[in-house]
């Protein structure tokens, strides 16, 4: 049995690519419930998404968040030795802080997944994001 302590507050996520130093952050996005909790989508038919949630890329919150769940991601992604890419979800909490949710070292890249919206909300559309990787995958890279 696991039992955790509720964080109450906004589930954010930040999209992740590069390796070492040489990051590219994507625009963060939220997710929005209408009810109950996220389930990440209907199984039949996962384009259409989760019947309580929708995402909002860019999150609608502050720029102070915004730099805060950015530069969260950033040292996430460093600290544990991520390479290639990943998402790192949080949960934006009412006082402003952040509370590491996961992190997706093999997000999805179909049209409806989070990540690529992501990416391409930050200038970097789907095929530059799989040239990036190919070329990050690369042995003399």
């Amino acid at each position: 049995m696991l039992i955790e302590e509720a964080v109450v507050g906004s589930e954010i996520g930040c999209a992740v690519i590069g390796n070492g130093g040489d990051l590219v952050l994507g625009e963060v996005d939220r997710v929005a419930l209408s009810h109950g909790f996220f389930r990440i989508h209907q199984e039949a038919t996962p384009e259409t998404g989760s019947e309580n949630s929708s995402f909002i890329c860019p999150a609608d919150i502050s720029p102070a968040a915004r730099d805060l769940v950015q530069e969260t991601a950033k040292r996430i992604y460093r600290v544990l030795g991520c390479r290639g890419l990943a998402r790192v979800d949080l949960f934006l909490k009412d006082d402003g802080s952040v509370v590491l949710n996961e992190v997706n070292t093999l997000p999805g890249l179909t049209s409806y997944s989070r990540y690529p919206r992501m990416m391409k909300a930050a200038g970097l559309p789907l095929g530059d994001v799989v040239d990036r990787l190919v070329s990050l995958a690369l042995p003399w890279k």
